[in-house]
């Protein structure tokens, strides 16, 4: 049977790539109403004839009854509109084979081109082509056409094996090639971390005790430093140094912290008394006692003020009553030297040199959850920004270790021994990591990436223990302060938006200087 005599039916038999219009709408008044085509519009080819049932005879012509089945017709179908270029073996073909099989072959070529790369060596899989088992039953003067048309059809070959000689990434470099307005992917590089500060500041006087808290950064971009009896203020956009306040010879710095807001900062002193500044003015607003001993550990909530002593004591402070404390928490058996508040301000966390973790709700006096499984003194305390109830715990000098916490479930997730006195802890807000910082033996800084617990980076550059740290309000840079009575600015965090871009302040000013 020749190929350019095949019937309807056979043509739809052959897979098709091109989409016909739908037949015109049907009449309108009833859904289930049988078709009634205009007698002046002939139909398309992808309809296909029945003879009418016989009728009298009559004086006009006789019309034509057309089924209402839907039967594509690839005969009509024309590629040229999609740009799509028949290879030179088809060309010799016979006008109807073209039609019916070039097409598909010429998208079966261009799909494999885009997705493999011309002569990657992946062949298409062994599926017996339509057309090709067509040929068996053609005449012999056809088949020289049809092999054209069937030149496509290769050897069985697996299209997922994978070839040490095809690039990792040619299927996203082909589509870019092929297709416009696809962007090109490149495997994102592991992120580095600078390993040197791009910043020191002399801190003199800047006290070596594991149980302080002398540093704190403000949602101003304004750094707190407490050194010996004095408070300084350091502007990290103008690098203007301030000293905020005196204590006198008889009493020093034991901690410092903002309020959320920026305005206000509360300073503990070794006499155990918490003095309110207001920092834009320098001028103290209000002192408040109830402490035996020195204040070590500061958090904010709002408008609410905790405060944790040597005298195992914290202290529910609402800087807006006339009273110097609205409620004490008790629990520790020896000094409190950790304090945080989570993001939320639903939980406060302390940690003591009792070796223990508490945590507290906003009414409860005591604690809600109690840990114990750290083996030294808990300093190191940190809320996730990213997971609800998710905290981070970090053991002294016995316990080197960084354990992780539920307080939702009252459950422990995981433990990472460091090797050395975890000092601090503090989450960045940018990504899922955070870093801790170490006294006893190395002296380090580490950048971790959460939940694997994969080192980014070590930074080293201290002679003493890391005992403070800060981030800044951008989530981007920390400062670090040790023993060795200096401050140190590391860029580790990338930005919300970037992660190659550095932070204003190591953009505008580098170098060493003096805090006071």
């Amino acid at each position: 049977m020749d190929s350019s005599s095949a019937s309807p039916a056979a043509a739809a038999s052959s897979p098709a790539f091109a989409f016909s219009s739908p037949p015109p709408v049907e009449n309108p008044r009833s859904p289930f109403s049988k078709p009634r085509p205009p007698s002046s519009i002939s139909r398309p080819s992808y309809l296909v004839e029945t003879p009418s049932r016989p009728r009298a005879p009559s004086s006009s012509s006789s019309r034509t009854i057309y089924s209402d089945r839907f039967i594509p017709s690839r005969s009509g179908s024309n590629f040229s509109l999609f740009d799509l270029s028949l290879p030179p073996s088809a060309s010799s073909s016979s006008s109807s084979d073209a039609g019916r099989e070039d097409g598909s072959g010429a998208y079966a070529a261009l799909l494999r081109a885009v997705l493999f790369g011309p002569d990657q060596g992946v062949a298409p899989p062994a599926t017996p082509d339509r057309s090709s088992a067509a040929v068996a039953g053609r005449s012999p003067s056809s088949s020289s056409s049809t092999s054209s048309s069937v030149a496509f059809s290769t050897p069985s070959r697996n299209i997922f094996r994978y070839k040490a000689e095809v690039p990792r990434y040619s299927l996203a470099e082909q589509f870019e090639d092929e297709l416009p307005g696809f962007s090109h992917i490149h495997p994102r590089a592991p992120r580095k971390v600078p390993r040197s500060p791009y910043k020191v500041l002399d801190a003199p006087a800047l006290q070596d005790d594991f149980y302080l808290n002398l540093v704190d950064w403000s949602s101003h971009n304004v750094l707190a430093v407490g050194l010996g009896n004095c408070v300084y203020l350091w502007n990290a956009c103008s690098s203007k140094v301030t000293k905020l306040c005196d204590l006198g010879v008889d009493d020093s710095v034991c901690s410092v912290g903002w309020a959320q807001r920026g305005n206000h900062l509360a300073v503990g002193t070794n006499q155990g008394k918490v003095q309110i500044w207001d920092a834009s003015r320098c001028r103290r607003i209000r002192t408040m006692e109830s402490h035996r001993l020195r204040v070590g550990a500061l958090a904010w909530s709002s408008s609410l003020l905790s405060s944790g002593s040597r005298d195992k004591i914290i202290l529910q402070r609402d800087i807006r009553a006339q009273e110097d404390f609205v409620s004490k928490l008790t629990g520790h058996k020896s000094e409190v030297c950790g304090l945080k508040w989570s993001h939320d301000n639903r939980e406060l966390a302390s940690g003591g040199n009792d070796n223990r973790l508490f945590v507290w709700n906003q009414h409860s006096t005591q604690p809600v959850l109690k840990y114990s499984e750290h083996t030294a003194a808990v300093k190191a305390i940190a809320w996730s920004p990213h997971v609800h109830g998710l905290l981070a715990s970090g053991g002294g000098t016995a316990d080197r270790c960084i354990r992780f916490w539920n307080t939702v479930t009252n459950s422990h997730l995981s433990c990472i021994d460091t090797g050395s006195q975890v000092c601090n802890l503090v989450w960045s807000k940018n990504v899922n990591e955070l870093v801790s910082t170490h006294g006893y033996s190395q002296n380090q800084i580490i950048v971790w990436r959460y939940p694997t617990m994969s080192k980014l980076a070590t930074l080293t550059g201290h002679t003493y223990r890391v005992l403070y740290l800060a981030i800044s309000p951008d989530g981007q840079t920390i400062v670090t302060g040790a023993g060795d009575e200096t401050l140190r600015f590391w860029n580790v965090f990338p930005s919300p938006k970037s992660q190659n871009t550095g932070s204003d302040i190591g953009a505008r000013s580098l170098g060493r200087s003096h805090i006071r």
